[in-house]
């Protein structure tokens, strides 16, 4: 008779960092009190084995701790101000492109309509409305705290 034994992996340091990272993102979300944290960081510090991490972190919502994680948070609002920044610079780019075809062919033929406007427009209307989204589904720190405060003010009736 063969008794099968199943490894455990051993936990290494970048386990149990990462262990007391979801656990602290945990606590400042509001999963865990201040006592529950300090014993659960204590034991992810003290384990062996992964399993012994996982299931310090076993019944939290992981999912959405790192959907609310501020550090992603503060990346996906950067990556989407660098696209708005960068359709900002190919539609200024084609502006000066359109501009200046425009003032060589009446210069030289002497063609004054100002046909750049449609180009302007149409390519200015695209940069509005990517713009616009963003800065609604981010706002900016100071804009964010405004809103809340004028949430959590009481309606003054007179």
């Amino acid at each position: 008779m063969t008794t099968t034994v199943t490894p455990t992996l051993r936990a290494g340091d970048r386990d149990r960092e990462a262990a007391a990272g979801l656990l602290g993102q945990a606590l400042a979300q509001g999963y865990l009190g201040m006592a529950e944290y300090e014993a659960r960081l204590q034991a992810a510090f003290a384990a062996q084995t992964t399993p012994e991490l996982r299931g310090l972190t076993a019944d939290l919502p992981i999912s959405a701790l790192r959907r609310n994680d501020p550090r992603r948070v503060a990346a996906r609002r950067a990556a989407a101000r660098r696209s708005v920044h960068i359709h900002l610079a190919a539609y200024l780019s084609m502006v000066v492109i359109v501009l200046t075809v425009w003032l060589v062919v009446g210069l030289s033929v002497g063609a004054w309509y100002f046909w750049p406007v449609w180009p302007i427009l149409g390519a200015g209307i695209g940069v509005v409305t990517h713009a616009l989204p963003i800065r609604n589904a981010f706002p900016s720190p100071c804009r964010a705290r405004r809103y809340r405060e004028m949430a959590f003010q009481q309606p003054k009736f007179e």
